[in-house]
């Protein structure tokens, strides 16, 4: 598992770099957005990768890796709207929202790892694909929670939801690594 630790947070790594980058850009101005707004941006990037993975054309430059980033950005943003609540107008600085950030990460990988644990790393052994479908499992969850004004009868709430789809766009952006190593490979070795 400690190869899934540092896999994890090199892959978390290069969505925080983004976060951050965004933030100099954009500043806060993510901060109004309401959590059924962040699960519906959610949503398209989860089904744009449902798309690229059906679709033998594609007509946008950018890849599954760039979509599941978001997905786990827009989900971290929604762990911190809803400890933070939503506001009128932007108010986080890089370093604050960058601190939220490192803080749900780290409550999200303790999640990941007592998960993995448990379920001894099964999800080595899944496709990029069925990750896919579990994220949009969880959107679909987290809506219909949403529309049930957040209350729940036995299940788990939308910030578990969110976590898991962290985890489960940070898994495929592991294995979408791998794949791409594994290619490089076997390009050396044709030459």
């Amino acid at each position: 598992m400690a190869d899934t630790s540092n896999q994890y947070n090199d892959q978390i790594e290069k969505c925080r770099a983004l976060f951050i980058n965004k933030m100099h850009d954009y500043g806060s101005a993510w901060r109004i957005l309401r959590l059924p707004s962040l699960t519906d941006q959610i949503f398209i990037k989860a089904q744009r990768i449902r798309g690229l993975q059906k679709n033998k054309e594609q007509k946008i430059a950018e890849d599954e890796t760039s979509e599941f980033i978001g997905i786990v950005n827009y989900s971290i943003m929604a762990l911190i709207q809803l400890d933070q609540g939503v506001v009128e107008q932007p108010d986080l600085s890089v370093e604050d929202a960058t601190q939220l950030y490192d803080e749900h990460v780290a409550k999200t990988k303790q999640l990941m790892m007592d998960k993995n644990h448990d379920y001894g790393e099964a999800w080595r052994d899944m496709r990029v694909s069925s990750l896919t479908d579990l994220i949009l499992q969880k959107i679909l969850r987290v809506k219909q929670i949403e529309n049930n004004s957040g209350k729940t009868l036995v299940s788990e709430g939308i910030d578990a939801n969110y976590q898991d789809m962290v985890n489960y766009a940070v898994f495929a952006l592991i294995h979408l690594a791998e794949g791409k190593e594994k290619k490089e490979e076997r390009e050396k070795k044709k030459e």
